[in-house]
């Protein structure tokens, strides 16, 4: 027989039953209080894998067991019932530390996939994937650390760094040392998204809801029901689609384009961008509201200049994986190599010493890489602004470097056709038309 236990805190007896038959049906033990006391006192002789209690409590209120359990036991998942429409109150007790949230009137299958998810916890979560993230300075240690941390929550996470630095990666070890590990991790550029298709790739759609929609489409949130949605660049989101990704974060569910009605999601949010939000915020390019939704926990990724001291480690397994791809013996540096490397600002963080290295492999005449095999500039940050970026304005160059330009423009916008064609200075049919002439896939 299960020894799990639930405990179910709610002033009102209808909602206590409710949720009690629900989590019998479950196979759960499940105890119930009516108030903040009577929960205390439950919570100091019993052990429980999950506590579910209403906002508002006479007395104490929800958010004061949600700051107990924080401090008496903070490993116990604890999730707010709130009010429809009081999601605020419930999205403060994220950032105290509350597990999740459901809404009034309890939605059941939301209610059961929470507790699934809190079992799945239970289970002693293995956080080994997290030692992928390699390095061992003061800032990738803290970092480690903070991922274990916020894997247990299943609040929303905003991931801040400038590019190249491996936001995805980190996205990726939150959602495999979670209880969510073993459903989809569904990654999506939101700058990669015509935004005419925007609503139909995130929510689905019906079969003839609009011309060209000859057959239903799940959509993104759907695809990821029971694991994690990841916003990539989510400053680049038009602000209509900000709205109603606001909408299906905070009623968790979503609405198909030509659905009657919505259907509930159970999918974690997280999200990233190298934009300082609040700089979009302050010039109308980002709604407020969806910040304070995406950003309840924040974790900053350090650039590569703030853990110089992870350089050789990086570059030994980055020289690994190359040989391996290219079926060659590993490359090793010659020791000035590390100082060089160590002593450049790297602009484009860890993404840049892969393709700095993927090049020294290729130029090096040996299986030991020499200072001069790097190509580093002496100091980019003091070069000219036309030796440091190329022009990307095609009218202004010969037609002999066109496909070097495309190519680096589509590189730099992660191959967004349209933010690629604005780069250029070229309407997207012209882009369209080049990239057939010069067969770019």
């Amino acid at each position: 027989m299960t020894t799990h236990k639930v405990l179910v805190v709610d002033d009102e007896p209808d909602i206590r039953e409710l949720l009690q038959l629900t989590l019998t049906r479950m196979g759960l033990f499940c105890d119930i209080a009516a108030s903040f006391e009577e929960g205390r006192v439950f919570l100091d002789s019993q052990d429980y894998f999950l506590v579910l209690t209403d906002m508002r409590l006479p007395g104490k209120d929800g958010s004061d067991l949600v700051k107990y359990i924080q401090k008496n036991n903070p490993t116990l998942p604890v999730a707010v019932i709130t009010a429809f429409g009081n999601v605020e109150e419930a999205v403060s007790t994220l950032k105290a530390g509350a597990f999740d949230y459901v809404t009034k009137p309890v939605d059941l299958n939301v209610l059961k996939a929470l507790v699934n998810t809190a079992l799945k916890m239970d289970k002693k979560t293995s956080n080994e994937h997290v030692a992928l993230l390699l390095g061992e300075s003061n800032v990738i240690n803290a970092l480690r650390e903070n991922i274990k941390k916020v894997a247990r929550s299943q609040a929303p996470v905003y991931i801040q760094g400038q590019s190249g630095v491996g936001k995805e990666l980190v996205a990726r070890l939150i959602h495999a040392s979670g209880p969510r590990a073993s459903k989809p991790f569904i990654p999506v550029n939101c700058g990669a998204i015509p935004s005419e298709l925007m609503e139909s790739e995130f929510f689905g759609h019906k079969k003839g809801s609009f011309t060209g929609a000859y057959a239903d489409k799940q959509g993104l949130f759907l695809a990821a029901v029971g694991g994690t949605l990841f916003l990539d660049e989510v400053a680049e989101l038009p602000l209509a689609m900000q709205v109603k990704l606001l909408r299906a974060i905070q009623e968790k569910a979503v609405k198909p384009v030509g659905e009657w009605s919505e259907v509930p999601v159970d999918v974690r949010i997280l999200s990233a961008s190298n934009k300082n939000l609040t700089e979009e915020i302050a010039r109308g390019r980002f709604r407020e509201e969806l910040y304070y939704r995406i950003n309840v926990i924040e974790l900053q990724v350090p650039t590569l200049q703030e853990r110089s001291g992870d350089i050789p480690l990086l570059a030994a397994n980055i020289l690994k994986k190359l040989a391996m791809d290219q079926n060659k013996t590993p490359s090793t540096l010659h020791p000035s190599c590390i100082s060089a490397l160590e002593a450049y600002s790297f602009p484009g963080n860890v993404r840049e010493l892969e393709n700095i290295l993927e090049r020294a492999m290729a130029l090096s005449s040996g299986n030991e890489i020499h200072v001069a095999d790097l190509k580093l500039p002496s100091n980019p940050l003091e070069m000219k602004p036309t030796e440091r970026e190329i022009n990307f304005h095609l009218d202004s160059n010969l037609e002999e470097h066109e496909k070097a330009l495309i190519m680096k423009a589509l590189e730099k916008t992660k191959w967004n056709r349209t933010a690629a064609a604005r780069l250029l200075g070229v309407s997207f049919r012209t882009l369209r038309y080049r990239l057939k002439k010069l067969g770019i896939e």
